[in-house]
């Protein structure tokens, strides 16, 4: 116990030392070091034609085409996953159940058999028509004449990230207690401007950071469009086009690599600067006057 008056004496505090810290870290870097030095001295990593084809024109293209698959799925995505979210939580039961039946499928199938599937879709439908059911057609396309790879990969891709994108989007909006949005529609907010000034700034702050590796993790899955056939995105030009050529596929398959790594983490960059752009006020620090306070208080009850 100590006097209400008397101030807290000063802790004489003396850090832990942790010796084993300093024996790991020290291994840990000698065996990077001999790593690095055996990847660097070993002629199968052909390091000469990594550096000639890291900025090489049709490596470059690969990633700009990669970037538009991952930028065009991406939005298509989220837009899908919001519709779907809302029709999970809507109270019409058909609504939440074709919402359902959606991610059911496209959550427990794998993505590449979806875009296998997509790059069966003009065979399986040669036309599409729209007309009057045994009538006259007022509108009529033969898939197969169309050279459509591009668009089937990201209707692919589009289709399998909105039914993850709908569960994150879920679990955002009902982080947010219910009281947020009872007391906005009391104040007299519409339900849209309800879920855009109350409910959504909050629901960002458990939204973004799966967002944020569901970005990064589609732009992986875009290697996997050659099952569409797409054959024009940075891993199919690396693996199967340039290495193929020249039978050489680690140094491309490195040139892939570190392109991928290049961009995932200028995504990981905006993703952070999302979070705490969304995460003000949210701190989980105690400010000056909280210390304060806590302290007045702690001696207050004689701790």
């Amino acid at each position: 116990m100590t006097d209400v008056g008397t101030p807290p004496q000063a802790i004489d505090a003396v850090p832990l030392r942790h010796p084993w810290r300093w024996v790991a870290a020290a291994v840990i870097l000698i065996l990077v070091g001999l790593f690095l030095y055996g990847a660097a001295t070993n002629p199968a990593y052909g390091w000469s034609t990594f550096g000639e084809y890291l900025f090489h024109e049709r490596i470059l293209l690969g990633v700009f085409n990669t970037l538009q698959l991952t930028v065009y799925s991406m939005a298509i995505g989220i837009v899908l996953g919001v519709i779907l979210t809302m029709m999970r939580l809507s109270s019409n039961p058909v609504l939440g159940a074709v919402s359902w039946v959606f991610l059911w499928i496209f959550r427990g199938t794998p993505v590449y058999v979806q875009l296998a599937f997509w790059g069966l879709f003009p065979t399986i439908y040669q036309n599409l028509q729209l007309g009057v059911p045994f009538g006259p057609s007022f509108f009529h396309i033969n898939l197969q004449s169309l050279s459509i790879p591009f668009a089937l990969a990201v209707i692919g891709l589009a289709l399998n990230e909105a039914a993850y994108m709908a569960e994150i989007v879920r679990a955002g909006i009902t982080s947010v207690p219910e009281g947020q949005f009872e007391a906005s529609t009391a104040l007299g907010m519409s339900w849209g401007m309800a879920m855009r000034r109350t409910v959504l700034p909050q629901a960002m702050r458990v939204i973004i950071p799966p967002t944020g590796n569901e970005v990064i993790s589609l732009l992986k899955t875009t290697s996997l469009v050659t099952a569409v056939p797409y054959a024009f995105d940075l891993y199919s030009i690396a693996t199967r086009e340039i290495a193929a050529r020249i039978f050489e596929p680690v140094p491309l398959l490195m040139v892939a690599a570190t392109w991928y790594l290049i961009i995932t983490s200028v995504l990981m960059v905006g993703q952070y600067y999302l979070e705490r752009y969304f995460s003000r006020g949210a701190s989980r620090k105690l400010t000056t006057k909280q210390l304060e306070a806590l302290a007045k208080a702690q001696m207050g009850t004689g701790v």
